[in-house]
């Protein structure tokens, strides 16, 4: 049996934002019988993670792409591998049979042809839909848990900032801060997501960054005292606010630099006479630095959504064709947590 299979590529590096013209639809035909002796998995995809990191494996020349396999470049031309979740539909590969569901790294298409390196797990049946293993009780979970938990060593009462708090990340590090304790502020840049932040998901305060004049000035007037801990996702300027109203000893975990993807001018300088006086710790990291306390994480999530106490947020699009929408829109600030793109339900 022979189906057509359609997958995105992009057309050629991308240099600065990302735009839908930047990315091309292309077929191909795939044969569902695999060869005697094969090894492969074909996977019919699912549901796609759409993550802001890939637009530096898009680029020619990017630091990150020493850094580990999952920052590699990208081939213009070639399938995009991703974060996927998918259902086996022939396999060569005795480890899998058909219809088991698997989470791996897949590519932004219909099907998957795979090794077994590609697959990080089987998915059983759960409580949960299976979407939040690529969210809340996937690497965007433990991204939150081990920036915040490992890094920040949060201690009930002290006061957090978080960028880009509506995001798949922030908006899990704001949750997590509330259960503790903590006073939490989160920044947005829209009304919308400021109420959504305050009204369902328990900020403290959350401001439109957008509609701010003095970065500086509006990160104070929400902590007249300081921060103790900055959760930042974005870099360049808010970076730079956050270091200016953080305390004695204050510390900030460095996910992500968004500001700075698609623009290098936006690089941040924080005033170093801050660092060095007010003893700040910066360290940034990836969601593979935390796969020691994979375990603790799943455990304490799940026991938080069990009990209501997790909100989980997702934004989801349709079919391939809105790979290159979803992707784009993540840099306009279109989503609202978790971007997926839904290719089948089955």
């Amino acid at each position: 049996m022979e189906l057509t299979n359609k997958y995105i590529v992009i057309k050629h590096y991308i240099e600065d934002a990302p735009k839908e013209s930047h990315f091309k639809v292309k077929s191909e035909a795939l044969g569902l019988s695999l060869e005697p002796g094969s090894d492969d998995v074909i996977v019919k995809n699912l549901y796609i993670s759409i993550d802001p990191y890939l637009i530096n494996r898009m680029k020619s020349h990017s630091a990150s792409h020493n850094a580990i396999s999952f920052a590699t470049p990208l081939i213009p031309g070639k399938a995009i591998d991703a974060l996927v979740i998918g259902k086996v539909i022939a396999s060569g590969n005795a480890k899998f049979e058909k219809d088991d569901v698997v989470l791996g790294v897949f590519t932004w298409a219909e099907y998957s042809v795979v090794k077994e390196q590609s697959i990080i797990k089987k998915l059983e049946s759960s409580e949960f839909p299976l979407t939040y293993h690529l969210g809340v009780l996937g690497f965007s979970g433990l991204t939150a848990y081990g920036g915040f938990f490992e890094i920040c060593r949060p201690q009930k009462g002290e006061k957090v900032f978080v960028s880009a708090a509506s995001g798949s990340v922030g908006n899990i590090v704001g949750q997590y801060a509330k259960l503790l304790g903590c006073y939490v502020v989160g920044c947005a840049g829209s009304q919308k997501k400021v109420e959504l932040l305050k009204e369902k998901l328990g900020f403290d305060e959350a401001f439109n960054y957008k509609e701010e004049i003095d970065l500086n000035a509006a990160v104070k007037r929400y902590f007249p005292d300081g921060i103790d801990i900055y959760f930042d996702n974005v870099g360049g300027k808010m970076l730079e606010a956050a270091v200016d109203n953080m305390k004695a000893f204050g510390r900030v975990s460095v996910c992500g630099v968004i500001s700075e993807y698609t623009n290098a001018e936006n690089k941040a300088s924080p005033n170093m006479l801050n660092l060095v006086y007010k003893r700040i710790t910066i360290r940034g990291f990836l969601a593979a630095d935390f796969m020691n306390v994979f375990g603790d994480f799943t455990d304490k999530t799940l026991d938080y959504l069990r009990d209501g106490q997790l909100k989980v947020i997702e934004d989801r699009s349709l079919g391939v064709e809105s790979i290159p929408s979803a992707f784009v829109g993540l840099f306009n600030g279109d989503n609202v947590g978790k971007k997926i793109v839904v290719l089948a339900d089955d």
